[in-house]
């Protein structure tokens, strides 16, 4: 969520910003309009607040100097603005709750790096790596629902059977094949990232706090007797890990990954890509997560985009690193570089990890914040939001890895995720 006191002072800017993702900017000056008359009407209610408390010392000193006319009068007027105060109060909180479901539906404002462009066609390609057309044979050519067929490896009819369309099942050395790599992806990580296993269903507002709610919820499977959602990513549990609390910046950078099923509708999807698993509605991915200050930010998400980097060429695959346009970038994200690698069965690029910079933004939703340790003891509501880092990098991205500009599922991935603890405590 973005930060609504810059409404106040930077309002233009922030509207440009978006501008450049193709979005409304009428959102932004509605919000703003909302702050200035919450602003307004918590003044009134605080000088309300203050006037009844002046209105209680006043009563005590007319009684104990036997005035009673006068601290009758005082009472009667307490009385009145105690009213006043109430329905100020409620106005005040209505306000509020009116800007904060408004600004939840506010993408992140793009950094000024991230070029310029609406499609995925605008994005830029900063280099290639182990690419070469003429080395695939004819056999290499040949697309993966054909080899995991002929293998004995991947059985899309009795996973249709099963579950329905699009929930594939691996087995033998497929089954093998899926365990492996994502252990391999938890393995070269190991000696930085911390292992964590959460939940695979998670409450409303864990999903709000990373912003795949309100706007994604056609996309995402709940169950509605327990008013809970199955995650479409790893990310949105260790991103609400530390909601509502306040982290120690002496333990920043905090590193987490987590090895997880994901689980995702495709609404909208149908007769697009859905040949072998190049789209699916379960899959398996690693997340790697970090949260940061703004000082380290640029640092972890170089680490973060060299670390999936490393995963791919450990096996040998050809692969591409593109800049994200500020019209492709998701929802969250203020700078992304994904990772596509070549799968000369489809002839097609396809992402294999994704590396986000997330600002502030998913931690002002969550409520997330950090300071000093002496702070932190004490901690205020003046303390400012963390920010986070994430990367998904998927492990078998060469095969079953998603095409690029789509926003779908994928059945394996190793996502990166970087969230940035930026400002100072007593920072606005």
């Amino acid at each position: 969520m973005l930060d609504p006191r810059r409404l106040r002072t930077d309002l233009d800017a922030m509207k440009a910003a978006l501008a450049r993702r193709g979005d409304d900017t009428s959102a932004l000056d509605r919000a703003a309009e909302l702050d200035r008359l919450h602003r307004e009407v918590a003044g009134r209610r605080d000088g309300a607040r203050a006037e009844v408390k002046r209105l209680s010392v006043e009563v005590r000193t007319a009684r104990r100097e036997g005035d009673d006319a006068r601290a009758e009068q005082a009472v009667h007027e307490s009385r009145a603005l105690g009213e006043e105060e109430k329905k100020l109060t409620a106005e005040a909180d209505a306000l509020a709750g009116e800007l904060r479901g408004l600004l939840l539906t506010v993408a992140n404002l793009p950094a000024a790096g991230s070029p310029d462009g609406t499609s995925p066609a605008d994005n830029v390609v900063l280099r290639v790596e182990g690419y070469d057309a003429s080395r695939y044979t004819d056999q290499q050519r040949v697309p993966h629902w054909d080899i995991g067929a002929a293998l004995g490896i991947l059985d899309l009819e009795r996973g249709a059977k099963l579950s329905g369309s699009m929930f594939p099942m691996f087995r033998g050395a497929g089954a093998v094949l899926v365990r492996a790599l994502c252990q391999l992806a938890l393995d070269r990580n190991a000696d930085a990232f911390e292992e964590v296993r959460p939940p695979t269903l998670v409450r409303t507002d864990t999903m709000v706090s990373t912003g795949h709610l309100p706007k994604f919820a056609d996309d995402a499977y709940h169950v509605e007797r327990d008013d809970l959602w199955a995650i479409p990513t790893a990310e949105v549990p260790l991103t609400s890990l530390a909601r509502d609390e306040v982290l120690d910046e002496a333990d920043l950078p905090m590193r987490l990954m987590a090895h997880t099923s994901c689980f995702r509708r495709e609404a909208g999807s149908a007769g697009r890509d859905t040949r072998g698993v190049l789209r699916v509605h379960e899959f398996d991915k690693v997340e790697l997560l970090a949260y940061a200050t703004a000082e380290q930010s640029a640092e972890v998400h170089a680490e973060l985009l060299a670390r999936a980097e490393g995963t791919l060429r450990a096996l040998g695959l050809a692969y591409r690193v593109l800049d994200l346009c500020a019209g492709d970038l998701g929802v969250s994200s203020a700078r992304t570089f994904d990772l596509e690698v070549y799968a000369p069965g489809c002839d097609m690029w396809l992402e294999a990890s994704s590396v986000s910079w997330f600002t502030d933004y998913q931690a002002r939703r969550e409520r997330v914040r950090a300071g000093r340790a002496a702070r932190v003891a004490g901690a205020g509501r003046d303390l400012p939001p963390a920010r986070r880092l994430d990367r998904g990098a998927r492990g078998a991205p060469a095969v079953h890895a998603r095409p690029r500009g789509d926003r779908g599922a994928r059945w394996f991935g190793l996502m990166v995720r970087l969230t940035v603890c930026a400002e100072r405590p007593g920072v606005g």
